[in-house]
C-alpha cells in the first residue's frame, strides 16, 4: 500500500515513526510524502498537551472524509481508546509498534484492529528510516516513575521499563557505522533509566562513551530529583568531548508550593543547586528548562518567584507552556485560573527571555560545528559542542559535514558564522 505517516509530538514519537516506517518498507509497502497520494494514513499521536491532540482529531476528521484507510498509533490510542471518533479505527499502542505491519495488513482487508497491550516491547534494533540521516534517536526506556498532577502521558506509556544496555549499545554502534554524527538519547525522563534493572544513566553513558569515533551524544529531558542522585558523575560525563554540553532540566515552577501541588519530587533549591554546579564546572553549558504558566493555585507571588528565578539564572532555553488541564489528571479537578491571567503571565516570561538572552558572549567564538540540516535562504544549520544552532550561509557543504567556523553575528535563538 501507499502509506502517509503523520507524526505529532516529541522526539520519542519521531523515533517510533522512523521504526514503523522501516518495518513497513521492509514488508514491501511504499511511503509517500503527499497525503493525497496515500491509500492509508498512519497517525502517530501525542497527548502531552492539548493542542497536538486537537490538531490530530481535526486532521483525522478530514482524512476520514477523503475515504482513506486509517491506523492510529502513539499515546492517544492508549489514553483515549474509548473516544467516539476512534471506535471504528485500527489502533496500535506505543508498546506494540513492532506489530505495525500486521495491523496495516488487517486494516487493508477492512478489519478493525486494537493492539493496545503492555507487552515486553522489543523496541530496539529494528529496521528504521531516519528522518535526518545524520541523527540517530535511541529511546532508553518507556514509561516513568513520576506521578505529576498535570500529566496525561503516563496513562499512555505506563510504568518504567528500561532497555538492556547491550541492546542500546548495539543500536548506538550500528548507527555510527551508518554515518550518524549525532545520537539523541531520549525517553520521558532519562534520569529514571535503569532503576528497574539495577543500572543507572551514568553506567549506560560510560559504556557508550567507550565507543571510539567523532560523534556527539545529546541527552534528553532529565528531572532534577534524578539528576541530584548522580550530579557529580553526570558533570564528569558532560565534560567528555563526545557529549554535547546541553542539559534539559525542567523546573516547571519556582514556587515550592506549586511544585508540591504538581507532585514534582524536588524543591526549587534542588534545581538551583544543580544549575549552579553545572555552570561552575562547564561555564558555557547550554541549559534548557520548562515552565508551566498558570497551574491551579498559582498566585501573583508564586509567578513572581518564577519570573525572578529566570531573570537571575539567565537560562538560555525556556520552553513555556500555558497550563491547560488534561482530562483524567488530578489537576483537572483543581480550581482553574482565568485564561487571561495565564496568557498575560506567559507573555511576561516571553518578554523577559527576549530581553535578557542575547548570546553576545558567543560573538567571535570559533570551533567545530556538525552540519545537521538545511536552513532557509541558501543556508545550512549545524550545532557546536554546546548545542547552539550555528547558521552558515552560501557554503558548499553537505549534511553530516564537520567544519570549523567562527561566529560573526548573534541572534537570540541562533549564531551566524563563516567557515574558517
Amino acid at each position: 500500500m501507499k502509506i502517509f505517516i503523520r507524526t505529532f509530538g516529541c522526539t520519542l514519537n519521531q523515533s517510533d515513526s522512523e521504526v514503523m516506517a522501516g518495518l513497513l518498507i521492509k514488508a514491501g509497502h511504499k511511503l509517500v510524502d503527499n497525503l493525497n497520494d496515500a491509500e492509508l494514513v498512519l497517525f502517530n499521536t501525542c497527548t502531552v498537551k492539548d493542542n497536538p491532540e486537537k490538531r490530530f482529531f481535526s486532521e483525522l476528521k478530514k482524512v476520514m472524509l477523503m475515504n482513506k484507510r486509517v491506523v492510529v498509533a502513539g499515546c492517544i490510542p492508549q489514553a483515549d481508546r474509548y473516544s467516539e471518533l476512534l471506535k471504528d479505527i485500527s489502533l496500535v499502542g506505543i508498546r506494540n509498534i513492532n506489530h505495525i505491519v500486521d495491523v496495516i495488513e488487517e486494516t487493508k482487508k477492512g478489519n478493525v484492529v486494537r493492539l493496545l497491550g503492555f507487552n515486553d516491547n522489543p523496541r530496539l534494533n529494528l529496521p528504521k528510516v531516519r528522518k535526518n540521516p545524520v541523527v540517530e534517536i535511541i529511546p532508553l526506556c518507556i514509561g516513568c516513575l513520576g506521578e505529576c498532577a498535570y500529566c496525561k502521558t503516563r496513562f499512555a506509556r505506563g510504568e518504567l521499563m528500561s532497555y538492556d544496555i547491550r541492546a542500546i549499545k548495539k543500536q548506538f554502534e550500528d548507527s555510527l557505522k551508518d554515518g550518524v554524527k549525532e545520537v539523541w538519547l531520549t525517553s520521558q525522563d532519562i534520569g529514571a533509566y535503569g532503576k528497574d534493572i539495577n543500572s543507572s544513566l551514568p553506567e549506560l553513558l560510560n559504556e557508550l562513551l567507550r565507543v571510539k569515533g567523532d560523534y556527539r551524544i545529546r541527552l534528553g529531558m532529565l528531572n532534577p530529583n534524578h539528576a541530584l542522585e548522580f550530579i557529580d558523575k553526570l558533570i564528569e560525563i558532560f565534560k567528555h568531548p563526545n557529549v554535547f554540553k546541553f542539559v534539559h532540566l525542567p523546573v516547571q515552577s519556582s514556587s515550592d508550593k506549586i511544585l508540591k501541588l504538581m507532585n514534582r519530587k524536588y524543591s526549587v533549591k534542588d534545581f538551583v543547586r544543580i544549575v549552579n554546579k553545572f555552570k561552575k564546572a562547564i561555564p558555557k553549558i547550554t541549559i534548557a528548562t520548562d515552565i508551566i504558566c498558570g497551574f491551579p493555585g498559582e498566585t501573583d507571588e508564586d509567578f513572581e518567584k518564577t519570573y525572578n528565578l529566570l531573570e537571575k539564572l539567565r537560562i538560555p532555553v525556556v520552553n513555556l507552556t500555558k497550563f491547560c488541564a488534561r482530562p483524567g489528571t488530578p489537576a483537572k479537578k483543581m480550581k482553574q485560573l482565568d485564561t487571561r491571567i495565564i496568557k498575560q503571565r506567559s507573555k511576561m516570561l516571553g518578554e523577559l527571555q527576549a530581553r535578557i538572552i542575547n548570546n553576545k558572549e558567543w560573538l567571535g567564538w570559533q570551533g567545530k560545528v556538525i552540519i545537521d540540516k538545511v536552513g532557509k535562504n541558501n543556508s545550512l544549520v549545524g550545532r557546536n559542542d554546546y548545542y547552539k544552532p550555528v547558521v552558515v550561509k552560501n557554503a558548499k557543504l553537505r549534511i553530516g559535514d564537520v567544519v570549523k567556523a567562527r561566529v560573526i553575528r548573534v541572534m537570540q535563538n541562533y549564531l551566524e558564522a563563516v567557515l574558517v
